[in-house]
């Protein structure tokens, strides 16, 4: 039954109808004055707890760790001793093994290993079309030494002044063979170079690389030929 309050008002005037304009009609029942009610529950509007905050993952949940920390996590990561003569002796010998990793890789020609300046499919084709020709380079070091040698003999008590010119004199000639036959190696490989890397920045140092590696007694070079002299792969020992 829907209760109607107006002023001066009882209850049992609740079926008579109201003034017009006066008293309010519930369209529901309305408990008046109620020892039963129970209050209005109250919504928790206060926020959360920074530790349950961070249990949940929503925040970092931990200070951010200092220098000095950061470091020592660091060095913790790398294995590096606390104790500086330790500390010392683990770096030699992390740089040992990194230089014979590289000492291996130079051997094997290996390109993961290799050093910046052999890496590179550039200086790979380089080293290739080097080895796999035979050239009058390979002969300047042997004969510079033969010739360095023989000039420290005594030809002039000796009475062979005219031997000591002939060897100078083959000496000069096979200087002007190497020239001319490097010389001719390096324009035909830049030619190769230029149609396979038409980029100059990939070509950077090849000429130069080249005659260096040319000029080397063929079984010191390094890294170890991957080609025979007529082009075809070095078998695996």
């Amino acid at each position: 039954m829907a209760v109607t309050l107006f002023p001066g008002g009882t209850p049992a005037d609740a079926d008579k109808p109201n003034p017009p304009g006066v008293g309010t009609t519930y369209p529901c029942p309305v408990k008046l004055f109620s020892r039963n009610a129970s209050p209005d529950p109250v919504v928790d509007q206060t926020a959360p707890d920074p530790a349950s905050a961070a249990g949940t993952g929503t925040g970092k949940g931990r200070p951010t760790p200092s220098r000095k920390e950061a470091e020592a996590q660091r060095k913790q990561t790398l294995k590096v001793p606390s104790d500086p003569k330790e500390a010392r002796k683990a770096a030699k010998a992390r740089a040992a093994e990194e230089r014979h990793a590289a000492r291996a890789a130079l051997l094997a020609g290996d390109e993961r290993g290799l050093p910046k300046r052999d890496a590179g499919p550039v200086r790979r084709f380089v080293r290739n079309y080097v080895d796999g020709r035979w050239a009058f380079a390979e002969l300047f070091m042997p004969l510079a030494l033969l010739v360095l040698a023989v000039g420290f003999l005594p030809w002039s008590r000796w009475g062979m002044e005219d031997s000591q010119a002939t060897i100078s004199s083959l000496w000069m000639v096979l200087t002007l063979l190497i020239l001319v036959d490097t010389a001719v190696l390096l324009v035909r490989m830049n030619r190769e170079l230029r149609e396979r890397w038409p980029d100059a920045a990939d070509r950077k140092g090849s000429t130069f690389y080249a005659l260096m590696r040319v000029l080397q007694i063929r079984r010191l070079r390094l890294p170890h030929p991957q080609v025979r002299r007529n082009g075809k792969p070095v078998e695996p020992k």
